[in-house]
This record gives structure tokens, C-alpha cells and sequence, in this order.
């Protein structure tokens, strides 16, 4: 090779073109070599692929698959034991209390099964377990035939396999989308499991009717028996179930069940399971209709509002069956529902919620019968508390720096047009906060409110955690807006606490650290410094005043409450660690009839903390406070003691009549203090004309009787 002077490159050979001195002449031109020949232009970039790009296209696509099924379907789970989902609720001694989902129990080893067991299930619904990879050709192409017939998708031709992809990872969905994920599934479990594990995870999972799943516990459901003890008959009922589980459960459809039995003994018989002989001397399987032993209740109470919590407490970990540790102690649950069973309630309805003073739940009764009345009276019924509302007045009063032994008048009072009464009329002049507390003055309650500031009342209910919407009108002290029993038992909990809130719960908070729970760290986290002179208030109420019928030989601290006309009777203590508080009433808000908080509640609290405790009533307890409903507000009554002679001069007014009468002074446990005598007796004034009716206020009287 040479180059001209022209910087031409010249091969050995070619000959210059005249008409071109001194170059080459191109190729297709005299003198030129012949053109190659044109390619298409696919095949020219076809020459340009490589092995290796034909390896890293398979290998993206590879990836994107694997990517699109670790996002549609939890393969990280494929090689774990896998369950149809189900949550069951424990107690704290490890008692199931309440199941919801599917019935599961533990899988079956195919091992241990006899031998027409398994048969049964693979000869009616995957003959070709055995030989295939997971899915079967023939299957498929019979499915796609008679889906086109059908114009939809409407049988799937899956195989043992593919029916464990779809029960375990995918939704009950069929479409084209969701049918190649199942075929891929399929292989990825033929590849990393065994044929005998890949029929036992499906036979410990397959839904048989009844919200039952898996081998074991449709055995023990329909038949009372492990699936080890099968009959040849009732393994052929249970295989021909999987095809259409509830319209062929035998315990709806028995007839069905058996006719589906029937065909399954058929292909039993075909594949050689059992012999033509063998097949028709079976005689069709019976349902026994005994109860299960192993039942767990699916409703109660607690179990209906702790559900929630639990299940996002188990969030991300609701694959297959769980259990959820709850706070609940079956042996004071079922001291709680034998102690309202017993307390003489007639016709009305009861509500009990017990907890630590942290706010665990450790008993809840939400009725008298849960399979009459679900609806649970603890946690969704909104009524009148009465006075142990009070309890946010004081702690308001107390907040603003006064103390137990300050003063308060206990007289007559009028707001705008309405005029708050005590018990009978009663009234006492000038009491300490303490005894007003006691004997729950309704005027000393009121008139404490009023000086604090109601918008500190509601702060102060609102700090101990209720929510419930409450009206700010003069009568807010005497409890007259709905609040649940839980919301106020969880309010008291925070003064036994000595910290607030306290948030009643039936799971323990995973957040909190190991010594929290060693310790039983209470949920509040800001200190007041009134709940000591609270839990002396909250004293002398059993000590010396309306709740003395809760009295046990313990220090124990509670108020009672009314509302109006006796439509709603509560009792709400504490003793050391344990926190109680019951309500009475009647779900149509009717009268129950001289049933007040000092009464029934508060021995249903004493009789309930006694057993749960051990420690005994006080000694010598009174009898129950009886009470009578609030009197119109244009009546009035009061007794004047005429020195120490032991008569009283009683006089009552009933709307223009005046009524004087001399009788003894009464005495006894229930009376309460005498009135106060170091000044002139107070005297009630009826209100004017026109001050009752559309313009009052519908505030309960006070509910603990004063005379």
C-alpha cells in the first residue's frame, strides 16, 4: 500500500481513472469494484445484538416479575407455615376469650394420615399432583374452553398448587392478572418445597364451609374427631367440600354433601385408593351435631371494643393465626358478671368496668346479657353521671388553691331563672368542702363551680380524659351531660394514679419499655398536686357520706351518683390498685325506681372489690341509702330543731299551701349530720311565678339523700 500525492490511499492494484487523475474511482464506476449488497435495516441492528444484551433483557425481565410479585403477593412468606387469617383474644392467665376470623388449629402431618386421606383430596382435585410442576396443561386449556363458552372467567383449572397459591397469597379475585401470578407462585412453591409439604400446608389451610379452615379443625366440626381417625367416607365428604365449601357444608346442605361424597368415592375407586367392593359397602358419613368442646366464644363485651386496638396492634403480622395477649383477668371477669348477676337488679340493665390505676381494663360488663344485647353500656351508652361528675368541680376548686377544710354555704341559690336544690330541701348553712363533698351538697356544688369558672370544670374532666361533649350551663356540676362509664372510670383512675391522663386499654402498648411494665408505670405523665386533697374528699364520701355502703375494712375512696328521677344510679372508687365503676339503669332512660348510687352500685363495687382483693367489708356497714326523686321546683320543705328538746318543727311548702307539723327528730345511720346550728336555719324561697317550666334547665337534684 502507497499514497499518492493527492493523500489518496491506494490498494495494490487499482488503476487510475482517467477522469479522476490520481484517485481511485469509486466502487459501481469504470475501473471500480462491484457495490455490496443492501441488507434491511432490522437485520443490520439485529447484527448488532450480543449475547450478553440477550442475558441482561432476560435477566430486567426476570427482575421486574420478581419485583411485580414482591409487591402483589407476600413471597417472603411462601416457605412459612401458612393460615387463613384469625385472631384470637387471650387473657392474661393465657384463656381464650374471644375468637374472630376462621377457625384454625394446628396443621396435619400427611405422615400421620391414614393413607385414603390425602387420596381423597388429590383424586378429586388434582389427579395429576404427582407428575406436574405445579400447573396442569390439560387443566388449563379445559378452563379456557369453557370460559369462552361462558364469556367470563368462570373456572380456573388450578391445581393443588395453584389452589394453595391463591388461598394463601392472592385475593379471592379471578382475573387474567391475578391468574399469572398464580401460575407463577405455583412453580416458585414446586421449587422450594416437597410435594408432601406443598399437601400439607393445603390441607392445613383449605377453607371446608362454617368460617372453618384446614384439615384439622373441619374433622373435630363437623365429625368430633381428629382428621388421624377419618373414615373413608367422611375424608370423601370433606374432599368433595373443597369444591364449593358453603353450598356444600353437610351441616347446611347434608344432602349435597352426600351426593359430592359420592363422586368422590367414584374417583377413589378409580385411582385404586380403595377397591370397586370396597366403594359400595361405604355407607354415607353423619354429622355429628354434638357441641365442640374446644368453642370459643365470638362476642363478648370486652372482646367487641378491645378488637380494634388489637388489630392494629397486629398490623403487619396478620398472616395466618394469631393470638393477642389482652389485660383482661378471666378470674375477676368472671367474678365481675357473678357479682351482677346476684345484685337484685330486676328489669334494669348494669354496666361494670374495673382497671389498674394505669388504665388496664381487667373487667368489663357492658350488660346483663351480651347474647340479647350486644350493645355495650360501659363503652357507648352516653348517660347522666350525676354527681360523680363532681369530682372535676372540686379538682377545679382545688387547682385554684383551695383546700378540704375551707368553706362553702351550703343554702339557696338562684342562677337566672333556675334555682338548684339539694335532697328533700335540705340544707346545712356553712360547710366545709369536705363534708359538701361527703353529703354531696347540689347548691355547694353549683356555687363552687360558679366562683372557679365552669370553663375549669371542663378543663379539669377534659384533663382526666373525657371527651363526650358536655354544656356549659349552670346545671354542668350536677353531671346532667351523658359521658360513658368508662370515660368517667378512667377520670377516677387518674386520681388513684396521682397523674394524668390515663387511657383505659385492653392492649398492652408495645411502645412502652420493659420496666414500664415491670413496674405497672402509670399512663399519666403530668402530676397535680390536688389529687391528695381529692383522694381526701373522695375518703370521707365512704367514710362519712353518701358511699358508705362501700365501706371495706381497706381504705377506700369513691363517690356516688343519681340523676334525675332516679333514671340512672352510679358508684365510681378506688382502693390501692384497683379501680371500679358501675352504673345502673334502664336502656328506655325510664325511672328505676328508688335505686340510687349509694345503694346498689356501691355494694356491687364492695362486693366485687372484696372478692377481687380479699379484703373483707367493713364491719357493721349501713344499710342502703334510700332516696326519692327531686321535688317540683315550686315546693320546698326544711325541718327546725327546736333546741335540744329532740323535736323538729317541720314545715312545707307545696305551691300556695303552707304545712306545720312538730315531730320527733329523726335519727339513725342514713340521716346524715344535723343541720348546722351555729346560726339561724336557711329557708328555701319558692321561686316566682313564671321561673319554672320551658325556662329551666333539666339539672338532676341530688341524688344521696340529706335527711
Amino acid at each position: 500500500m502507497r499514497v499518492d500525492q493527492s493523500a489518496q490511499w491506494r490498494m495494490p492494484g487499482d488503476q487510475p481513472d482517467p477522469a479522476y487523475p490520481g484517485q481511485t474511482p469509486p466502487p459501481g464506476f469504470p475501473g471500480g469494484g462491484a457495490p455490496p449488497p443492501q441488507r434491511p435495516w432490522w437485520r443490520r441492528r439485529l447484527a448488532r445484538v450480543k449475547l450478553r444484551h440477550v442475558l441482561l433483557g432476560v435477566l430486567a425481565v426476570f427482575m421486574l416479575i420478581i419485583a411485580w410479585l414482591a409487591i402483589t403477593a407476600p413471597l417472603s412468606k411462601s416457605l412459612q407455615p401458612i393460615a387463613a387469617p384469625s385472631l384470637t383474644l387471650l387473657s392474661v392467665e393465657g384463656d381464650p376469650l374471644a375468637r374472630r376470623g376462621a377457625d384454625i388449629r394446628a396443621p396435619v402431618q400427611v405422615a400421620k394420615l391414614p393413607k385414603y386421606v390425602p387420596a381423597a383430596f388429590v383424586s378429586i382435585e388434582d389427579r395429576g399432583f404427582y407428575s406436574h410442576w405445579g400447573i396442569s396443561l390439560r387443566g388449563i386449556g379445559r378452563a379456557f374452553w369453557r370460559n369462552l363458552g361462558a364469556g367470563g372467567v368462570r373456572e380456573g383449572g388450578s391445581t393443588i398448587t395453584q389452589q394453595l397459591a391463591k388461598t394463601s397469597f392472592l385475593s379471592p379475585q379471578r382475573t387474567f392478572g391475578r391468574k399469572i401470578q398464580e401460575v407463577l407462585i405455583a412453580f416458585w412453591l414446586e421449587a422450594w418445597l416437597t410435594k408432601q409439604q406443598i399437601l400439607e400446608r393445603y390441607l392445613s389451610n383449605v377453607y371446608f364451609g362454617d368460617n372453618v379452615y384446614g384439615l384439622r379443625a373441619a374433622a373435630e366440626h363437623y365429625f368430633s374427631v381428629p382428621p388421624e381417625k377419618l373414615s373413608v367416607a367422611q375424608a370423601a365428604m370433606l374432599a368433595g367440600m373443597v369444591k364449593a365449601p358453603t353450598r356444600l357444608a353437610p351441616t347446611n346442605h347434608l344432602r349435597l354433601a352426600r351426593e359430592r361424597a359420592a363422586v368422590v368415592i367414584g374417583a377413589m375407586a378409580r385411582d385404586h385408593v380403595i377397591t370397586a367392593a370396597q366403594a359400595r359397602t361405604i355407607r354415607p358419613a353423619t354429622v355429628n351435631e354434638e357441641d365442640d368442646e374446644e368453642e370459643v366464644p365470638t362476642g363478648t363485651y370486652f372482646a367487641d371494643w378491645v378488637l380494634p386496638s388489637a388489630r392494629a396492634a397486629d398490623e403487619g403480622e396478620a398472616y395466618g393465626a394469631r393470638q393477642i395477649q389482652t389485660t383482661l383477668s378471666s378470674r375477676l371477669q368472671q367474678l365481675a358478671l357473678q357479682t351482677v348477676r346476684g345484685a337484685g337488679l330486676g328489669k334494669a340493665q348494669v354496666a361494670l368496668v374495673a382497671m389498674r390505676p394505669d388504665g388496664q381494663v381487667l373487667a368489663m360488663v357492658g350488660g346483663k346479657d351480651y347474647s340479647r344485647s350486644p350493645f355495650n353500656r360501659a363503652t357507648q351508652a352516653r348517660r347522666q353521671p350525676g354527681s360523680t361528675f363532681k369530682l372535676f368541680v372540686y379538682l377545679a376548686a382545688m387547682r385554684a388553691g383551695m383546700r378540704p377544710d375551707d368553706t362553702i354555704q351550703d343554702a339557696p341559690l338562684r342562677i337566672g331563672t333556675w334555682q338548684p336544690k339539694n335532697y328533700g330541701d335540705s340544707y346545712r348553712g356553712t360547710l366545709t368542702l369536705r363534708d359538701a363533698f361527703a353529703f354531696s351538697s347540689n347548691v355547694a356544688a353549683v356555687r363552687l363551680s360558679e366562683k372557679v369558672g365552669r370553663a375549669n370544670v371542663i378543663k379539669a374532666a377534659r384533663d382526666l380524659g373525657v371527651t363526650s361533649p358536655l354544656n356549659d350551663n349552670p346545671s354542668l356540676p350536677l353531671g346532667t351531660s351523658g359521658v360513658t362509664l368508662l370515660e368517667m372510670t378512667q377520670a377516677y383512675a387518674a386520681v388513684a394514679a396521682g397523674a394524668y391522663p390515663v387511657r383505659a386499654h385492653g392492649i398492652e402498648d408495645p411502645g412502652k419499655s420493659w420496666w414500664q411494665r415491670m413496674w405497672h408505670s402509670y399512663a399519666g405523665t403530668t402530676s397535680d398536686r390536688a389529687f391528695g386533697d381529692m383522694r381526701d374528699l373522695l375518703s370521707a364520701v365512704v367514710q362519712k357520706g353518701t358511699g358508705r355502703a362501700a365501706s371495706l375494712q381497706v381504705p377506700v375512696f369513691g363517690k356516688t351518683g343519681t340523676s334525675q328521677d332516679y333514671r340512672d344510679a352510679l358508684f365510681i372508687g378506688f382502693t390501692q390498685d384497683l379501680v371500679v365503676g358501675i352504673w345502673v339503669g334502664n336502656d328506655d332512660n325510664t325511672p328505676l325506681g328508688k335505686v340510687a348510687g349509694g345503694g346498689i352500685p356501691a355494694q356491687i363495687f364492695r362486693t366485687f372489690v372484696s372478692g377481687a382483693t380479699g379484703a373483707a367489708p367493713a364491719a357493721a356497714a349501713p344499710p342502703p341509702v334510700e332516696e326519692a326523686p327531686p321535688i317540683d321546683e315550686g315546693d320546698a320543705n326544711f325541718a327546725i330543731p327546736l333546741g335540744d328538746s329532740g323535736v323538729d318543727a317541720g314545715v312545707q311548702v307545696k305551691g300556695d299551701q303552707v304545712t306545720v307539723s312538730v315531730q320527733p327528730s329523726p335519727d339513725g345511720p342514713d340521716r346524715g349530720p344535723p343541720p348546722d346550728r351555729r346560726g339561724p336555719p336557711v329557708v328555701n324561697v319558692p321561686p316566682p311565678p313564671g321561673a319554672g317550666g320551658r325556662d329551666r334547665p333539666p339539672p338532676p337534684d341530688d341524688d344521696e339523700p340529706q335527711e
